[in-house]
C-alpha cells in the first residue's frame, strides 16, 4: 500500500479543516465555488484515463462474482438504502439524498487498495470496475428519478446538463486522450491517477470554503449520517460473509465482493451533486463527510476479513451450509 494511498482519509480531513478555516476570509468565500466542478472534472478525468473499458467484456467472464456483485450493488444497495434514509432522514431530505447518492454509487479505485491489503483477488475486483462505473452513471438518474422525483426536488434539464458536464465530457476527452497519445497513455493515466486525491481535496476544500457557515449551522445533521452508515456497513459485511459461504466462493472471491459492496465512489456522486442540486448545499456536505467515515471502517473490515481466515471461520461456515 503506497503511502499516498494510506493517507488518503487524512488528506480528505485536512481539506476539510483547511476549508472551514478559510470559510471565515470573504474573498476565498466569494470565489472558490466557481473552482469545484473544474477540480472535479480533473479527477474524474483521470479516474476514466485509468479504466480499462475496452476489458468491459471480462466483467462477465466469473458469471457467478458478477451477478452477485452487480445484484447487491444495484438492486440491494439501493433499497436497502433508501429505507434506512427513510428511517434516519425524515424531514431532512437534502441529508436523504446525499446518503442516498453515495450509498448508490460503487467504488472504483480505493476498493482495490482494500482487496489487496484482505488478500482478495485483485484481478477480479479489477474486471468488475469497467460494469461497476457504466452501470451507476446510468442508474444513479434513474434512481433518483424514482425515488425522489414525487418531492420535486428534482430538475430533470440540471440533471441532465450534470451527467453533460461532470461525465461525458470528462469521459470524451479521456477517449480522446487514449487515442492520440496511445504510446504514453499509460504513463498519462499513471500521472493523473496520483493526482486524483488532490483534486478531491481541492475541490472538498472549495466545497467546506465556500459552505462553511451551512455546515455549522447544521452540524447535528451531518454527524446524524454516521449511523446509519455504520449499519449499511455492518449488515453488508454479514450479507457477503454468508452469500460467499452459500454460494462456495473461495477466501479470495469472498475478499473481493465484500470490498466491490462496501467501498462508494463519493466523488463522483459529489460532482453529480453539487450540478443536479444547486442551492442545496447539504447534499454535497453529506458526501463529503462519507468518505471520512468510509476509509476508516474499510480498514478495518479488511482486517476483519484477514481475521475470518486465519480463523478458519470462512472455511468452516462453508462446511456447515
Amino acid at each position: 500500500m503506497e503511502l499516498i494511498e494510506k493517507l488518503e482519509p487524512m488528506i480528505i480531513f485536512c481539506a476539510v479543516i483547511i476549508g472551514i478555516i478559510f470559510s471565515n476570509i470573504e474573498f476565498f468565500t466569494q470565489n472558490t465555488a466557481y473552482l469545484i466542478n473544474i477540480f472535479l472534472c480533473l479527477m474524474l478525468y483521470g479516474l476514466f484515463l485509468e479504466v480499462p473499458l475496452n476489458e468491459l467484456k471480462n466483467s462477465f467472464k466469473n458469471v457467478k462474482f458478477s451477478l452477485t456483485s452487480i445484484l447487491i450493488n444495484f438492486l440491494w444497495t439501493p433499497l436497502f438504502g433508501y429505507f434506512l434514509g427513510s428511517i434516519f432522514f425524515k424531514g431532512q431530505i437534502d441529508l436523504f439524498i446525499g446518503f442516498f447518492m453515495l450509498i448508490l454509487t460503487p467504488c472504483t479505485d480505493w476498493y482495490l487498495v482494500f482487496t489487496k491489503l484482505a488478500n482478495g483477488d485483485l484481478n477480479l475486483s479489477l474486471s468488475i470496475l469497467p460494469i461497476n462505473l457504466v452501470l451507476q452513471i446510468v442508474l444513479l438518474p434513474i434512481y433518483l428519478i424514482i425515488f425522489f422525483s414525487s418531492g420535486n426536488m428534482m430538475d430533470y434539464a440540471q440533471l441532465v446538463r450534470s451527467l453533460l458536464f461532470v461525465i461525458i465530457i470528462p469521459f470524451i476527452a479521456s477517449l480522446i486522450t487514449k487515442m492520440i497519445f496511445k504510446s504514453s497513455k499509460e504513463k498519462i493515466a499513471s500521472l493523473f491517477g496520483s493526482l486524483e486525491i488532490w483534486f478531491l481535496a481541492l475541490a472538498v476544500f472549495c466545497i467546506f470554503t465556500s459552505q462553511g457557515k451551512i455546515l455549522f449551522e447544521n452540524l447535528n445533521s451531518v454527524v446524524a449520517i454516521f449511523i446509519p452508515l455504520i449499519i449499511f456497513f455492518g449488515v453488508n459485511v454479514i450479507i457477503d460473509l454468508l452469500l460467499s459461504e452459500k454460494i462456495n466462493f473461495t477466501y479470495p472471491q469472498y475478499a473481493s465482493l465484500t470490498m466491490t459492496t462496501l467501498a462508494r465512489n463519493s466523488p463522483l456522486a459529489l460532482a453529480i451533486a453539487i450540478n443536479s442540486f444547486p442551492g442545496h448545499e447539504l447534499i454535497s456536505i453529506a458526501l463529503v463527510i462519507g468518505p471520512l467515515i468510509e476509509l476508516p471502517v474499510l480498514y478495518i473490515v479488511s482486517k476483519f476479513c484477514l481475521q475470518v481466515k486465519n480463523s478458519g471461520l470462512f472455511f468452516v461456515c462453508q462446511n456447515i451450509f
